[in-house]
């Protein structure tokens, strides 16, 4: 029977039945937004600021990460290339059968009469730049070179017939059109590819989606499985690669942390929680947990439309800080006796609401940084924190409100762990622990490295990134992340101004910092270079001696030059509509509203993107886009922005602790997580691990995690004793989640966890400190 002291002590009864309203708005909530399936996503780029301020910009992004996001690439070898030809042709009949590509090719299905035409309508406008010069300048040598390709034995066969061709334009575009990669189709139009002795049948594949849907990824990723064991059963070897792949493995590696790092953090919390209270009823206090998930998911899937994996990931050591909660007041079991769940909430209600607020602080001061990703984790640990709260004060205390006796081994140790803390006070004065504490971080934090990088953001494979690797060496592919983007009035600016460019690229490809390039103007000369072409044609006639030698009547060479007079400026347009432009085609960005056009360059084999620094200076509006560059300059600047968030978090969480415990004790309280936060960072150094931004920010809550111990300790409500035995409960189901973190194999995510849980080993050691020996406990 329920005492009316018990029920003067409950909270007010509409506060249990808004609690029951928002608990079923919760779930009818996440039930409607799971209605599609999981609204989970793996895509990175929604995690980075965006670098492209204009429209411009974030249309070049799009298509220079389009092929990236959508091709697949296979190398099948065989000792017997039938045979590899054949295993090629079964693993293409395969992946069409899915159903989840828009295209697999394994061969080149030319239509020969229309490239024919192409090169032979188009072949003044084809021209290379050192060709078109070579012609102005010296027609007799021009025509000499015609001579050696028409004896030479090592030149191929062209595709259009000497007798259409006499001065041998159509031939030399033929020739020097560059060729991207080193695949090549055979007679029969299978692609494939050489490298070493060694022939690599080809298959490139495009899915329908992109490497960041939900499922897509997994799926293609297991029939590329499927597909190595079909060549491999057959003693042949299949190479892979394709932003899928590495998107499948980010996706798997990261629900499987989620899970695991949840789940043994919940089971393992669980298990102690049992062995110390010694009765079922308190595993009740996992139900914070699960309405904070479900909050915090909630919350972030309505602002931002879906949840990263990388956000599950950390929001999964949410689960040590929201069941701080009722740890808080069902600690005060050692003590408080008989056992009233309402008693003890009500005295511990005051440090549970600073505590939340504290918290509360420390996440959302991520989410005022210009990175979505922190912004995400910040929503969904601050919203889960607050469903944790209102579930551990609104529902719990009337589970757990039943007799509870703790094991009482725990308290005697905490009693004996406070006498060797004050013997050790009374040999080394406290002063003298501080500096000895001061020097340690100061020579730990002198050794950190700051190091940040958008690939620790990710698990990598090796496996993938040796294939990848491999298949670059083979095919000649070997995309960058860098890429020049170019603005004009005209196509034909736009050209000029490309070809200035391609003439300092041509001198890292010399110096072999740059395997190659592709340039629309390596397609197309300008109009105005045209028409200087047509002017110097009359003067090749006057130098074809030779060609007049070799039997070739002059009425022919006439006709062929009526022709090519005849042939009209070709726009940019034309000559990409042609067989020949495939691959310049991606390029074009086109026109744009105001009537400008742009257009890219890519680049293939970088060596060094320092080579790439100041080399469009001088042609107009042409940049330099080098995203990876630009998010680690970002990464420099967030650190900068993470410090004043930090000074802005303490100064708000100092302002908040002034209220009850006035300034002196507000500062002793702070002082705990600030030193703690310099601890971990100092071990950090010591450790050789670098500080990186995830790590930064992970310092951050170590500021505001770290305030709950100090105020459980300067409250002491049941004595001090039993406050450092809700402390150290507090800290090792905190530590169960983020010291799990630190094992992750995603090197963000595990500096992020590293990070928080040694500046919480610190916020435990010092968090009595943050008493005053004067105080009486309150019973």
């Amino acid at each position: 029977m329920t005492s009316p002291t018990d029920k003067a002590l409950r909270l007010p009864s509409w506060l249990s039945s808004l609690f029951f309203l928002a608990l079923l708005g919760l779930i009818a909530l996440t039930a409607w937004q799971w209605r599609d399936g999981p609204p989970v996503n793996a895509n990175l780029l929604q995690l980075l600021p965006s670098g492209a301020p204009g429209e411009l910009e974030q249309l070049a992004e799009k298509r220079v990460q389009e092929p990236l996001n959508r091709d697949l690439m296979l190398l099948i070898h065989h000792p017997d290339e039938e045979s590899a030809l054949s295993l090629a042709a079964e693993v293409s009949d395969r992946l069409r059968a899915t159903g989840l590509f828009a295209e697999v090719r394994r061969s080149v299905q030319t239509d020969l009469p229309a490239l024919r035409q192409q090169l032979l309508d188009q072949r003044l406008v084809l021209l290379d730049r050192a060709s078109r010069e070579a012609l102005i300048a010296s027609p007799a040598e021009f025509i000499a070179q015609r001579l050696e390709r028409l004896y030479s034995p090592f030149e191929g066969t062209s595709l259009i017939p000497v007798e259409q061709d006499w001065f041998g334009l159509a031939d030399l575009t033929q020739r020097q059109l560059p060729q991207p990669g080193h695949i090549h189709p055979r007679l029969d139009g299978l692609l494939v590819a050489e490298h070493k002795g060694q022939h690599w049948a080809v298959i490139h594949a495009q899915t329908h989606g992109d490497a960041f849907d939900d499922q897509l990824p997994l799926q293609v990723d297991n029939e590329v499985t499927a597909a190595r064991q079909l060549v491999e059963a057959q003693q042949g070897e299949l190479l892979a690669a394709g932003g899928m792949l590495h998107a499948a493995h980010a996706q798997r590696q990261a629900r499987e942390e989620a899970s695991l790092i949840g789940s043994v953090s919940l089971v393992a919390t669980l298990a102690l929680l049992h062995l110390l209270f010694r009765t079922p009823r308190v595993l009740l206090v996992a139900l914070p947990v699960v309405v904070g998930a479900l909050s915090g998911a909630a919350a972030c899937i309505a602002l931002f439309g879906s949840i990263h994996v990388l956000t599950l990931v950390l929001g999964a050591s949410l689960v040590g800080v929201s069941i701080d909660f009722p740890l808080h007041y069902l600690s005060k079991s050692w003590t408080l006796q008989p056992w009233q769940a309402y008693r003890a909430l009500r005295l511990t209600l005051p440090g549970l609401a600073l505590a939340l607020a504290t918290n509360v602080i420390g996440y959302l001061a991520m989410a005022f940084t210009p990175f979505p990703a922190l912004g995400q984790v910040a929503v969904f640990s601050a919203a889960g924190l607050l469903g944790a709260f209102a579930c551990a004060t609104c529902l719990l205390p009337a589970l757990l409100d039943a007799p509870l006796e703790p094991w009482a081994a725990p308290l005697g140790w905490a009693k004996r762990g406070l006498e060797v803390r004050q013997a050790l006070l009374r040999r080394v004065p406290a002063p003298w622990l501080l500096v000895a504490f001061v020097v340690f971080c100061i020579a730990g934090i002198s050794q950190v490295s700051f190091t940040d990088d958008l690939r620790q953001w990710t698990s990598r494979a090796p496996v993938l990134q040796q294939q990848a690797q491999q298949i670059g060496r083979i095919t000649g592919f070997e995309p960058t992340s860098q890429y020049f983007l170019t603005h004009a009035d005209n196509p034909d600016e736009l050209l000029a101004r490309q070809e200035a460019l391609s003439a300092r690229l041509d001198e890292l490809v010399a110096d072999q910092q740059l395997h190659g390039y592709l340039a629309l103007s390596q397609l197309i000369a300008p109009a105005a270079s045209q028409e200087i072409l047509h002017l110097a044609l009359p003067r090749l006639l006057e130098a074809s001696q030779p060609l007049l030698d070799l039997g070739v009547s002059t009425a022919m060479l006439q006709a062929e030059l009526a022709e090519l007079l005849a042939e009209p400026v070709v726009s940019l347009d034309q000559v990409l509509a042609g067989p020949l432009a495939e691959p310049w085609r991606p390029l074009w960005l086109g026109a744009l509203p105001d009537g400008s056009v742009a257009g890219l360059i890519t680049l293939q084999g970088l060596r060094d993107s320092a080579a790439l620094q100041g080399l469009a200076e001088g042609i107009g509006e042409t940049q330099l886009i080098d995203r990876p560059a630009e998010l680690n300059r970002l990464f420099a600047e967030t650190q900068r922005h993470a410090a004043l968030l930090k000074l802005l978090s303490a100064a708000l969480i100092f302002a908040l602790l002034c209220l009850p415990f006035g300034w002196r004790g507000a500062l002793r309280c702070l002082t705990v997580p600030l030193l703690a936060a310099m601890g971990s960072l100092a071990c950090l150094g010591w450790l050789g691990q670098p500080l990186t931004l995830f790590g930064l920010f992970g310092l951050l809550l170590v500021t505001a995690i770290g305030v709950d111990y100090a105020i459980l300790m300067r409250e002491r409500i049941g004595g001090t004793a039993v406050s450092l035995v809700g402390t150290l409960l507090a800290a090792v189901t905190t530590w169960l989640s983020f010291g799990l973190l630190a094992l992750s194999s995603t090197p963000a995510v595990s500096n992020f966890g590293l990070a928080v849980g040694l500046g919480l080993m610190f916020a435990f050691l010092l968090a009595p400190w943050a008493a005053e020996p004067e105080r009486q406990p309150i019973c």
